[in-house]
């Protein structure tokens, strides 16, 4: 099970740092993903972490404000979100991908079909 905590709300310009816990499942095994939903809007990719954390991969509207990162031994995955403007208000998603390697290309680490496992979302509210 994957739970994801961290949001809330906060003014633009503003940081918040979102956790991922995995209970009875061991993470280290798993490329870890971040996903968000808006309202009205699908589900986007975020960033993602291979298993062993050597290969980072984000959406272009995150890059340079969003750092993934994680923490094996604590079965933890965190997204660091800086600057935060009003566009990145959604439900934040975590999710876990069996088949993805560290070799795997960029492409599948964004599609939502990669991942197998699912977290519960946190709301992330950015007031202009």
């Amino acid at each position: 099970q994957l739970q994801a905590s961290g949001g809330g709300l906060v003014q633009a310009g503003d940081s918040l740092r979102l956790s991922c816990a995995a209970s009875g499942r061991t993470v280290s095994r798993y490329a870890m993903g971040w996903f968000r939903q808006a309202p009205g809007k699908e589900r986007e990719f975020v960033a993602a972490i291979s298993s062993s954390g050597g290969s980072t991969h984000y959406a272009d509207s995150v890059k340079g404000r969003f750092t993934i990162s994680r923490d094996n031994a604590k079965n933890t995955v965190y997204l660091q979100m800086n600057t935060l403007q009003p566009e990145d208000t959604a439900v934040y998603y975590c999710a876990a991908g069996g088949a993805l390697t560290y070799y795997s290309a960029n492409y599948y680490y964004t599609l939502l079909r990669s991942y197998d496992h699912w977290g519960q979302g946190t709301l992330v509210t950015v007031s202009s």
